[in-house]
């Protein structure tokens, strides 16, 4: 089989209630960081087994040592500190809702040490199966706060900012090489959010031009994947905001499409489970030799999905790509935030599971 598989998944999982609890006590100073660390493999192990049991190849640690899918990750680059975001609100319906913090620059970019590579190493020796590692794309150092959140005296000119945030990458994603990694999704709000009009105007507002920002993006993901060795897979998930089922961005793919098909990757993690993504049609950019990976099944609703459903829409996308170039998966994880969103751990599985089931049915996988 081949990366990214035809049955694939994003990546979160639903937090156990039990492991959620003892987090929070954690926080409050009332149990240490070995507690902590032992309920996290314990319920890290049990998602292994469940994601196994169900015919998933991509297994994940569920992200359950981290707060939010990004800012874990961020925040131990050097130079990088982390603050309030004023930025646009997820849609929650609740007044003003909740909005993670913001990764600002405020020193030179550098990964001097190891980032999650223990968490990796745990996840490998769990599984015999393929254990996949989700870290945040470079250019989430730059979407929400912009030049605007980046510090003029580390970075009067750009073109250094980005040489540095490569060359950071390259070093992380180096030590997960050394943990054994071969399997690596970077996970990429960016060129789905720049779809929004808002948030190109949100762009603008930070001192940057939305139109260029695709391609700075993509030109910076390749720079950080440079040398890769040819043994590691990579893909791209992107989406339109995961916080508590709820979103940011809306827009179909078109102002985006030519600059996240040229990263360097082999497949891309694509939301289509509702309108907000627009046609199948973008599709069309797609290089041969890489796969789309279609977010059909909704990680922010219970409802399961129908087969037939699921294989119409499959039949829709290969009318712009081959069908042999699209796998399936959920369009974003089941809990990007520590927070979950608003659906069943037996939601989250049967979802999965109808994943596994209409793969093996539309390719023989």
């Amino acid at each position: 089989m081949t990366i990214p598989f035809r049955a694939d998944q994003v990546g979160s999982l639903l937090r156990p209630a039990e492991l959620a609890a003892l987090r929070a006590r954690f926080k409050r100073g009332e149990v240490d960081a070995a507690q902590l660390r032992r309920a996290e493999d314990q319920a890290i192990t049990e998602a292994v087994r469940h994601q196994e049991a169900i015919g998933l190849q991509s297994i994940t640690d569920g992200e359950f040592r981290r707060d939010w899918w990004h800012l874990d990750f961020l925040a131990q680059l050097d130079g990088v500190t982390l603050k309030d975001n004023p930025g646009p609100k997820f849609q929650t319906g609740e007044h003003g809702g909740e909005q993670p913090p913001i990764a600002t620059v405020s020193g030179l970019i550098g990964c001097s040490r190891p980032i999650m590579a223990e968490h990796f190493a745990y996840l490998k020796s769990q599984t015999t199966r393929t254990p996949k590692m989700t870290i945040p794309s470079p250019s989430m150092l730059h979407l929400r706060g912009g030049r605007a959140a980046i510090s003029r005296e580390a970075y009067p000119e750009m073109d250094a900012f980005w040489a540095d945030v490569a060359a950071a990458y390259r070093a992380a994603i180096g030590h997960l090489y050394a943990a054994g990694c071969r399997y690596l999704q970077l996970d990429d709000i960016t060129f789905a959010y720049l779809c929004d009009p808002k948030i190109q105007a949100n762009c603008r507002a930070n001192g940057d031009d939305p139109a260029a920002l695709p391609q700075t993006y993509a030109d910076t993901i390749n720079a950080a994947l440079m040398g890769k060795p040819d043994d590691l897979h990579v893909t791209i998930h992107t989406c339109r905001g995961n916080f508590k089922s709820a979103w940011v961005a809306e827009g179909g793919y078109d102002p985006v499409v030519q600059a996240m098909f040229s990263t360097d990757v082999d497949g891309y993690f694509m939301e289509f489970d509702s309108v907000r993504a627009g046609g199948f049609e973008p599709l069309r950019a797609l290089p041969r030799g890489k796969k789309v990976v279609l977010g059909l099944v909704t990680t922010k609703l219970g409802e399961l999905e129908s087969k037939d459903d699921l294989k119409r829409r499959i039949a829709q996308a290969a009318k712009f790509v081959p069908l042999d170039d699209l796998c399936l998966s959920p369009q974003c994880g089941f809990s990007s935030t520590h927070h979950g969103n608003a659906l069943s751990q037996d939601d989250q599985w049967r979802k999965l599971q109808r994943v596994v089931e209409v793969a093996a049915e539309v390719w023989g996988a």
